[in-house]
């Protein structure tokens, strides 16, 4: 028989995780060895346990998938990172990818869609939904069509940091969510407006609005 993989799931949508966690009971070959609410508690459980595959939302409060994966890779490269979004951007899956993970599906995949990328990934191989696979592809060609200089590349917590405040939070509301201190706030949001040349929270909110960080 086959070694069983186990798996720790993360979502802060108690619904969401439940249900995930039901379904992958039906698996011979998988195990739901832990269940995280949030990036910091992710982080602990993997250090813990130790698991083959990791399942993560990448937008979680405190720190989010996208940071939580970074930290694990590089803590424990021997545990393989599959995300989980709603977001269809392209920067998202860049992101996601600069950190080793082995998949980034929708959660409106099927079930198994999301088992297939579990076992594909102790394989060695990664898994994009068929919807992100050829986003990537044709943002590729984008970037062969424009100058490199016209190219906005923003880091996970950047993006973070954009879409929180673009969602109308105070330089205060956003340092106690993300953990960090106002000054690294305003640091972040300076980086910002110089990578996407705009000024203003407005044109700052339209361009979140646009790359899909938020809907507002």
């Amino acid at each position: 028989m086959d070694k069983t993989i186990r798996v720790v799931i993360a979502d802060d949508h108690k619904v969401f995780l439940e249900g995930l966690c039901s379904l992958v009971k039906d698996e011979e070959d998988i195990e739901i060895v832990g269940k995280a609410a949030s990036g910091v508690e992710l982080l602990e459980l993997v250090a813990k346990l130790l698991p083959d595959v990791v399942i993560s939302d990448i937008s979680m409060p405190g720190m989010n998938g996208i940071v939580a994966a970074q930290k694990i890779t590089q803590e424990f490269p021997d545990t393989r990172i599959i995300a989980l979004s709603m977001h269809k951007d392209t920067q998202f899956v860049r992101e996601i990818l600069k950190t080793n993970a082995y998949g980034f599906l929708l959660k409106d995949c099927c079930f198994d869609e999301l088992a297939h990328a579990v076992r594909s990934a102790m394989k060695g191989e990664i898994c994009l939904s068929q919807p992100l696979r050829d986003s990537v592809v044709m943002d590729y060609i984008g970037t062969l069509r424009k100058p490199q200089d016209e190219e906005v590349a923003l880091s996970a917590r950047e993006s973070e940091v954009l879409k929180l405040i673009a969602e109308g939070n105070s330089t205060k509301e956003v340092a106690e969510m993300l953990c960090i201190s106002g000054k690294t706030v305003e640091t972040h949001r300076r980086q910002i407006m110089q990578k996407t040349k705009y000024t203003s929270v407005a044109e700052l909110t339209k361009y979140a609005i646009r790359c899909g960080l938020t809907t507002v």
